[in-house]
């Protein structure tokens, strides 16, 4: 496993990191979860990443456990606030209140002193940045918190956010939750130059566009186990357009002795501005295919080869 850092800070995350939306909610069992934690830890990564709505909480529960039998100085435990945790008003968004409680309430889930990175899971148009912010720089002077990131801000907000907690001499983010792969490509554009202006980095999930980059998803069939036989809602990646083109990718990543996911992981961290590609996964060997990206590298040529399959897209 390789590892950088994480936008202008001090800490190093492995390239591959393993998200719990899909293998630490309802979908696994809790025994299967811990081993795949144990599993991704043994293999180098060191960045865990959860969310308090993750299957309402149970997502935190089960990395908690996973982390008791881990050494905790080698761990970077990741979680977020933002969406509905309680009944009424004060149950969502970020402001202070729900942000000092979403705190409080994850840490005692995880069973741990301190959250190494606390990210907002979306932007709170109701709420102030400042006092967004402020609530952040509160936890981490309290110590509960170590760092502070961000998911789906867009350049935009994530400026106005760095310069409201430059004014009240606060704490930064130090990252950001894109959405990013090789079927979306949105934060090219604007997003990441920001980012690596801003001395941000990314974290990025669905590297694998939500499993379609695997090459599972043959034309008519959803397999048995995966994300689209468990979900109620279509995946926007599944087209003939997109299979086409991992069709494509998929020789390619024959020729160069990788799976397409290994290529589209690897694909995904050739960005400066990428310090981190979420996985998931459900079974031990799906999790250690995956892993092995961590391992593996591209060159230019490489590299060349792929951008000429991902242009062919709408020709």
């Amino acid at each position: 496993m390789q590892y950088r850092h994480l936008g202008r800070s001090g800490l190093k995350v492995s390239e591959i990191s393993l998200g719990g939306w899909l293998n630490l909610g309802d979908w696994v069992d809790e025994r299967n979860a811990i081993a795949l934690i144990h599993q991704a830890f043994a293999a180098g990564v060191n960045l865990f990443d959860v969310a308090d709505v993750y299957a309402e909480g149970r997502a935190e529960v089960v990395l908690g456990k996973a982390l008791k039998e881990l050494p905790r100085e080698q761990a970077v435990v990741a979680t977020k606030c933002r969406w509905c945790m309680w009944p009424g008003p004060l149950g969502e968004g970020l402001s202070k209140k729900h942000i000092i409680e979403a705190c409080h309430a994850s840490l005692k889930r995880l069973d741990i002193d301190y959250i190494d990175l606390y990210q907002v899971h979306s932007p709170d148009p109701d709420t102030p940045i400042e006092e967004t912010m402020a609530a952040l720089d509160l936890l981490v002077r309290q110590g509960k918190v170590l760092y502070l990131g961000c998911s789906n801000f867009t350049a935009d907000r994530l400026r106005k956010a760095q310069s409201a907690a430059d004014s009240q001499r606060g704490t930064r983010f130090i990252s950001n939750q894109p959405q990013y792969s090789m079927l979306w490509r949105e934060p090219e554009k604007e997003l990441f130059p920001a980012c690596l202006e801003l001395g941000v980095g990314n974290i990025v999930y669905s590297p694998l566009a939500q499993g379609v980059l695997t090459g599972k998803y043959q034309r008519g069939v959803i397999p048995e186990g995966s994300r689209q036989s468990y979900s109620e809602h279509d995946i926007p990646f599944i087209n003939e357009e997109n299979l086409a083109t991992v069709d494509r990718l998929n020789s390619l990543a024959e020729q160069l002795g990788m799976t397409v996911a290994q290529l589209a992981l690897r694909w995904c961290l050739r960005r400066e501005e990428v310090a981190s590609a979420i996985v998931g996964a459900t079974r031990p060997e799906q999790l250690d295919e995956t892993l092995r990206a961590g391992s593996m590298t591209l060159g230019q040529d490489q590299t060349k080869a792929i951008d000429e399959v991902l242009d062919q897209q709408g020709q």
